[in-house]
Formats: structure tokens, sequence, C-alpha cells
């Protein structure tokens, strides 16, 4: 991790606060690593898929800490977050798997519903940006 970045949160006060547990935006001074995952999807390392949308959230920021660990980074290090979700799928479960990943950090977060995903079996799925 490199101490020299500086990832502010950005919440004009001149707007709407964000709707959840979230920034609006955030800028990123002096990164010189960058990650942006793929969608990634709740397929487990053994292969296996959970049917409830929670779970498959838990497996989803599982996968995704094993990357940012990969990349040397950690959860502080994310800067953006893009989860799409199944229509008619309960959001809170979601929501509180990310919450619960990035603890006090808060980074610009984006939730959309979708009609359905590349398997059947992923009722959601999530795309990082982080900044080192």
């Amino acid at each position: 991790m490199n101490d020299d970045v500086v990832n502010r949160p950005v919440n004009p006060t001149s707007i709407a606060p964000p709707a959840a547990q979230y920034v609006h935006a955030v800028l990123t001074d002096s990164a010189t690593r960058w990650l942006h995952t793929s969608g990634v999807v709740p397929v487990a390392a053994d292969g296996t898929t959970p049917v409830d949308v929670g779970e498959q959230a838990k497996v989803v920021w599982a996968n995704i800490a094993v990357m940012l660990q990969e990349a040397d980074m950690s959860a502080s290090d994310i800067v953006s977050v893009t989860t799409y979700v199944v229509s008619g799928e309960p959001l809170a479960p979601v929501m509180v798997a990310r919450d619960a990943f990035l603890g006090d950090h808060r980074a610009a977060s984006t939730l959309v519903t979708v009609p359905e995903l590349a398997q059947p079996q992923w009722r959601m799925e999530v795309a990082i940006v982080a900044a080192a």
C-alpha cells in the first residue's frame, strides 16, 4: 500500500447526502497502482454457488478480498463499487455484506438492478476499482 495516496471522500453539502453508506465521489491523489475488477461473481473456490443472494454477496466479497490481497491492497483502497442485483432479489442482504466488508471505509457506490446475469444461478455480482 502506498502511504502517499489519498483517496478523499467528496460529499458536497450543496447536494442531497448519499442514500446509504457510501460517498458521492472519491478523489484520488498520487496513485501509482490501480485495480479494476471484472464483475466478481458468487462462485466459491470449490466451484459452488449459494442459492441465497445474501450468501452470494458474502462469497463475492470474499473473492474481492483475495483479489485485493493479491494486489497488495485492502478494503480501504477501494474507491468505487458497482453492484448488480437481479430484479426481485432483496437488496438489504447485498448492502449489509458490502457494508460489513468496507467497515468504516466509504467508497463511491452504484447499485443497479438487472433482469438477469450471465448465469441463471448468479443473483448478484460486484465490480470494484481500487487505488494505491
